[in-house]
């Protein structure tokens, strides 16, 4: 225990603080602006600063860490149990005091201005995707109102809408014909952005050691290697093995035992969802690319025999959860070791170069 604990309830303008003494007693507690919280910092003698991790929090972590002082970021969803009575600011800083005490709850890392920087380059392309398919769904829409059928595939599917708006005897009526196209419009230059983008994360994977470690694992293109490289930092040395590394992306069955009764349910779909989304479609890309491989008389590798055979005896679902916690371990081991997947993938100069709208480019 350090001499001076503050816990800090973080908020965009007020600051709540409650400063506890060696005993953990809360002695003080002040609310604070934005300028009077930098200037108490400034002016006075803190061991240790315990934080929510959330909004702002790795900014201020990064900031009290270069004045000299320790910070402590707990997870925001196990400090709610620690708060009594009614939910006040005061009540959610004397909160973070008695979790700060609980030994199993293991601290978040303080992430580095170029993580969240990269982070917020796939949160960037996250909505861009989000809002073309909302537009291709409106088009689609509007299409089926006036009797057009659009086909399958959001490629195909804006092409042939394009050409029905540039014929003048299609059944879309001129009112509103020039919306949507200026929709497609939309559209392409969404397309354009995401394009430029996926070239921003191809030079940043170039770079880095870890993502080129992570592209010779199957499954595992750019997006994934990035993205998993923002949100550890490229290191895995604060996870306890390769099953605490997968259970932080919710990939690890959730268990409900009593006694001598031990069942083994679902996934348990906590953690990182988009690192989990993105694990599960690189696994079911490997699951389709080795049943066409089987299929044409291809011999398969390990991984790629472990997974059909899970596929066989179950279903597909099942067996792209299987593969992607297996592929979540083995990028444990990548990153601890420091050493690339025992087979690399063939094409992995293609993963870094990755575009979604080759098109667009």
């Amino acid at each position: 225990m350090h001499a001076t604990t503050v816990a800090v309830d973080l908020a965009k303008s007020v600051f709540q603080l409650a400063v506890a003494d060696a005993s953990w007693k809360v002695i003080e507690s002040h609310r604070l602006t934005r300028g009077q919280f930098e200037r108490w910092f400034q002016n006075r003698d803190v061991g240790l600063v315990v934080m929510e991790a959330c909004g702002s929090a790795h900014h201020r972590a990064r900031w009290l860490n270069g004045l000299g002082i320790a910070v402590k970021l707990l997870p925001a969803a196990y400090i709610r149990a620690y708060v009594k009575r009614n939910k006040t600011d005061a009540a959610d800083a004397c909160a973070l005091l008695e979790a700060a005490r609980a030994s199993d709850i293991v601290p978040v890392r303080v992430k580095s201005i170029e993580q969240q920087a990269l982070q917020g380059l796939h949160r960037t392309r996250s909505l861009w995707m989000s809002t073309r398919t909302s537009r291709i769904n409106a088009l689609r829409g509007f299409c089926r109102e006036f009797g057009l059928v659009v086909p399958q595939g959001a490629r195909t599917g804006i092409e042939v809408i394009s050409r029905m708006l540039a014929d003048p005897n299609s059944p879309v009526p001129g009112l509103i014909r020039g919306s949507m196209k200026l929709l497609v419009e939309e559209i392409r230059l969404l397309e354009a952005r995401i394009a430029q983008l996926e070239r921003e994360l191809s030079e940043v994977a170039k770079h880095s050691p870890a993502c080129t470690t992570l592209l010779s694992i199957p499954g595992v293109g750019l997006l994934t290697a990035t993205a998993m490289v923002a949100a550890t930092g490229g290191q895995v040395s604060h996870f306890k093995d390769a099953r605490h590394f997968a259970s932080w992306f919710g990939l690890t069955p959730r268990e409900f035992s009593s006694g001598n009764s031990r069942v083994l349910g679902r996934i348990s779909k906590r953690g990182d969802r988009y690192l989990r989304m993105l694990l599960t479609h690189g696994a079911r890309s490997v699951l389709r690319a080795a049943s066409t491989a089987r299929t044409v008389g291809r011999s398969l590798d390990g991984l790629r025999t472990w997974a059909t055979a899970v596929q066989a005896r179950t279903n597909h679902n099942k067996a792209a959860c299987a593969l992607a916690n297996k592929m979540a371990r083995i990028c444990y081991a990548t990153l601890r070791d420091a050493t690339p997947y025992g087979q690399p993938a063939p094409r992995q100069q293609r993963k870094i170069e990755r575009l979604a709208f080759a098109v667009a480019a």
